[in-house]
């Protein structure tokens, strides 16, 4: 079967074509760097990604502070992962880098908070 795809790994954004025969990769072409056979071969046998959102923030001078992850996930996580974020309310201050929940889903991915939110002045 051939798949197409196009790279994210780099600014070039190469257009891929993957033959895959029963979930094994068996040829890449269009690639211009290795980075792109990488790619192919993780889309096709296990795709990961990483993800961004926010987190509510109590009494802090802004409602939300965003989040992202230290690693990428399962693909197929990604909606049971954003549940976990979602259940996640924290009390002002944070600060970037903070770690909001630890091995999400089990992964070695953490949440970390990306932007500092003071406390609301009074």
């Amino acid at each position: 079967m051939l798949r197409e795809f196009t790279c994210i790994m780099c600014p070039l954004g190469c257009s891929l074509e993957v033959t895959e025969e029963n979930g094994q990769v068996i040829d890449v072409k269009g690639n211009t760097c290795p980075k792109g056979r990488e790619y192919a071969v993780q889309e096709v046998t296990a795709p990961m990604r990483n993800i961004a959102s926010s987190i509510r923030i109590d009494g802090g001078e802004l409602p939300l502070a965003s989040v992202r992850l230290s690693a990428p996930i399962p693909k197929k996580d990604i909606f049971r992962a954003m549940e976990e974020i979602r259940k996640v309310h924290l009390p002002a201050p944070v600060y970037i880098g903070d770690v909001v929940i630890s091995h999400l889903l089990g992964t070695e991915a953490d949440v970390i908070v990306t932007k500092n939110v003071k406390e609301a002045s009074v």
